[in-house]
């Protein structure tokens, strides 16, 4: 994500339908290492798999802290076929992890959770607007517009 100021009012170029993602892991207890650290450390590689597919679907991510115990990251996606293509693929590194996972889930007995929710926004049911703010969120995805190109309204 970009860290220029853009002074001014800007919305996201995007005018079609996007697919927000919302995917996270919470550490029920810090002792549980072997329970929770690979949890962790999957996201990474699956992230730098679809940043280097351009067909991927993917759109853009950010990843975000909920106080110490939880972490999740918002991405955006073009579409929901797309989404679940890549989860379900079996040479993409999504379900080798969530294979690991579930074997860990059953031996861990609740040491880390895991949560995801899948938003799919049809065009023209979504807004955004950034006053004096870099590139952020679907901006930052799919790149921002001056608010003044859609008559002084994000919408």
């Amino acid at each position: 994500m970009g860290r220029t100021v853009v002074e001014g009012r800007t919305t996201a170029a995007r005018e079609g339908g996007v697919v927000v993602f919302l995917i996270g892991m919470r550490v029920n207890s810090f002792a549980a290492v072997r329970s929770w650290w690979p949890v962790a450390r999957a996201m990474g590689p699956m992230l730098a798999e679809l940043r280097r597919d351009r067909d991927s679907g993917l759109l853009g991510f950010k990843v975000l802290r909920g106080g110490l115990r939880e972490v999740y990251v918002v991405q955006y996606w073009e579409s929901t076929e797309k989404l679940l293509a890549y989860a379900s693929a079996p040479d993409r590194r999504h379900r080798p992890a969530w294979a690991a996972y579930n074997r860990r889930l059953r031996e861990g007995r609740g040491k880390v959770g895991f949560w995801h929710e899948t938003y799919a926004v049809p065009a023209g049911a979504h807004e955004s607007v950034y006053v004096n703010m870099p590139a952020y969120g679907l901006a930052a995805a799919t790149g921002a517009v001056p608010v003044g190109r859609r008559g002084e309204r994000a919408a």
